[in-house]
């Protein structure tokens, strides 16, 4: 209670940013081998290693950093600890030239023995592997969301724009394969949207929400993908210039499909849930 206190109101308020630093740069779809070390040290713990892809890294106050407290215990060894950004030893570097989320900070930290209070440590050493699967059910519930907006915003860019431009001496739109296009977007624009919203009420019922997330995740981020190509092509060559704006929402896509998990983690996740086997 102590620690919602220290740190909630600063940013439910957004007078401090947070960020949330799982991913390393050899470790991405297996949180469990992390590699970044948390050593105690007295009261304190000393951290050391690399953080990579973390979004709003280079501009976050409180940053939650996942480390292994146990080497070799892997889920069972990992901590969870609330480090400031301005820490001495904790460098950050942001990481330039990415594909598209150009709106997004996305940085690298490293950790040159960091020291962190023990009244720092996010529940007990052993939990951090549980804390940080919890935040992902909740990052990929809204990267769902985030998708499906692409999607909208796709289906609402080519029906404006087949309804003004002219081939053959009528709209684009009175041709039937753009409004087999149109149509295969609008289904999977709601398809997503209902997805999306039935994990949302799982989640907010507090029941079992695993299957319903990971399905609208992986869904509605290949749908945002797809939406975004078949728009590129109904806008022909002007869809491919930054003055239109379904180049920069494919690109935009692309990142939806990898983060919080790759639609590839997704459907493992799914095959465990409904099949009770794990293939990882």
């Amino acid at each position: 209670e102590e620690q919602r206190r220290r740190w909630l109101p600063d940013l439910f308020s957004a007078r401090k940013i947070g960020a949330f630093a799982l991913s390393e740069p050899n470790v991405g779809s297996d949180p469990a081998a992390a590699e970044l070390t948390a050593k105690r040290e007295g009261d304190d713990w000393v951290l050391n290693g690399a953080k990579f892809w973390i979004s709003n890294g280079s501009l976050a106050g409180p940053i939650v950093v996942f480390a292994q407290a146990d080497p070799g215990a892997r889920h069972k060894g990992m901590a969870a600890f609330v480090v400031d950004g301005d820490s001495p030893g904790l460098e950050r570097q942001v990481i330039q030239e990415k594909l598209g989320l150009h709106a997004s900070n996305t940085a690298a930290l490293f950790f040159d023995g960091v020291r962190v209070p023990g009244d720092r440590l996010l529940g007990k050493p052993g939990d951090g592997f549980k804390i940080a699967q919890t935040s992902l059910e909740s990052g990929r519930t809204s990267t769902a969301a985030c998708a499906v907006g692409i999607i909208q915003a796709c289906l609402d860019a080519c029906i404006a724009y087949a309804g003004h431009r002219q081939q053959w001496g009528k709209p684009i739109a009175a041709h039937q394969l753009i409004q087999e296009m149109v149509a295969d977007m609008a289904t999977d624009c709601e398809a997503a949207r209902l997805l999306t919203l039935d994990a949302a009420r799982v989640r907010d019922a507090g029941g079992p929400a695993t299957k319903n997330v990971v399905m609208a995740k992986h869904f509605a981020t290949e749908a945002a993908v797809r939406a975004a190509r078949t728009a590129i092509s109904l806008h022909g060559g002007v869809g491919y210039l930054g003055e239109y704006p379904v180049e920069g929402l494919l690109r935009d896509a692309i990142g939806l499909s990898l983060y919080e998990g790759t639609t590839q983690i997704q459907k493992l996740i799914l095959g465990r849930e409904l099949l009770g086997v794990s293939a990882f």
